[in-house]
């Protein structure tokens, strides 16, 4: 029995046929039963806003935002929840229901495939929104060092302002690129990718190089979400989609298996990402192929700001597969038993 794949009650109804609970395994990407991140943030949000938990125990309200996660995704309620990591272990996730934007995460490292549930309550106790990230996400979004990055780079810009590392896609990836292809006729930028919908690494870059000399407001150091914002405006616009969507999930033009990264010193923050991992890549698989971070393509922009505007002066762009050919790696440690990682300001907003 197929459903549309675009839909996220599909995945709901394929879990409650398939009569699993949600310990049991399910292979990433499987396109009937592992939920994508986005239609897992969508099916929780349209169970659960408006959930009321007031009066209840920590640990009874813990219990009870659980079964409701389940009936939401399809699975049986269990009658008592294993003390498992994560709690959710088909899915890969783990749910933490929030007041304030001060997230903690008790003895273990935040791992990248992982899926972190975040719910937020109001002043009444009452489900106002549910985010979900991976937790190479999450990592990005610390900024008082709690949590030490685990991968960076090195980017030595040198004279070239224009350069194509990867001259062809992974050898996985090739099969289903299309090199002529309107996407403001197919897509959104964070629609899931798919065969004939993907453009080759090379005209990726054709497309995008024009942007080389152009400038944007510089929204300052503590905004480094905006400045990212503007710039992945710039590139949908270069690419040829018709509107700009960014949903904050890795990679940033999800469609294109594009990561855009923004700059303006030599060290390249990767959080918990490794650009060539192996790693299976949370979007559906792409004609039964899973796709893996490794997949993935990289812009880099190099650029220079005067405290009023970014001006984008060089173009970098590689496979997750080549990253590493071309910007040398150094690595930190995940050393602490509590991460306390501050969510920032608009993290809930679409």
């Amino acid at each position: 029995m197929k459903y549309d794949s675009l839909e996220p009650n599909h995945y709901a109804t394929m879990i409650k046929e398939s009569g699993l609970t949600i310990y049991d395994a399910i292979e990433i990407g499987d396109p009937d039963l592992w939920i994508p991140t986005p239609e897992l943030e969508h099916l929780l949000n349209t169970a659960m806003q408006g959930l009321s938990l007031t009066g209840l125990p920590l640990r009874t309200r813990s219990k009870v935002v659980k079964e409701h996660v389940c009936r939401a995704l399809g699975y049986p309620v269990p009658a008592s929840f294993k003390k498992t990591q994560p709690r959710f272990q088909g899915q890969f996730f783990d749910t933490y229901v929030q007041k304030s934007n001060n997230l903690q995460v008790w003895n273990e490292e935040l791992a990248p495939s992982r899926r972190y549930v975040i719910i937020r309550l109001n002043d009444e106790d009452i489900v106002v929104k549910v985010k979900v990230v991976t937790g190479d996400t999450l990592a990005m979004l610390d900024t008082t060092g709690t949590l030490t990055q685990k991968y960076q780079a090195r980017l030595n810009p040198g004279e070239t302002e224009l350069e194509l590392i990867s001259n062809k896609d992974t050898e996985l990836l090739r099969g289903f690129v299309r090199p002529t292809l309107d996407l403001a006729a197919v897509a959104s930028p964070v629609n899931q990718p798919q065969a004939d919908q993907l453009l080759p690494i090379g005209e990726i870059f054709d497309r995008l190089k024009s942007l080389v000399g152009k400038s944007f407001a510089d929204s300052g150091y503590d905004q480094e979400r905006n400045r990212g914002a503007a710039l992945h405006r710039l590139v949908c616009q270069s690419l040829g989609y018709a509107d700009y969507r960014d949903d904050g999930q890795f990679p940033d033009v999800r469609h294109q298996l594009l990561e855009v990264k923004l700059q303006t010193s030599p060290t390249i923050d990767l959080g918990l990402v490794c650009p060539n991992s192996t790693e299976a890549l949370d979007v559906p698989m792409i004609e039964g192929r899973q796709i893996r971070h490794c997949d993935v393509r990289y812009a880099l922009f190099y650029a220079f700001t005067n405290g009023q505007d970014v001006t984008l002066t060089k173009l970098f762009l590689t496979t997750g597969e080549d990253f590493f050919t071309r910007f040398p790696q150094f690595q930190g440690k995940v050393l602490n038993k509590k991460l306390q990682i501050p969510l920032p300001a608009g993290f809930f907003d679409d």
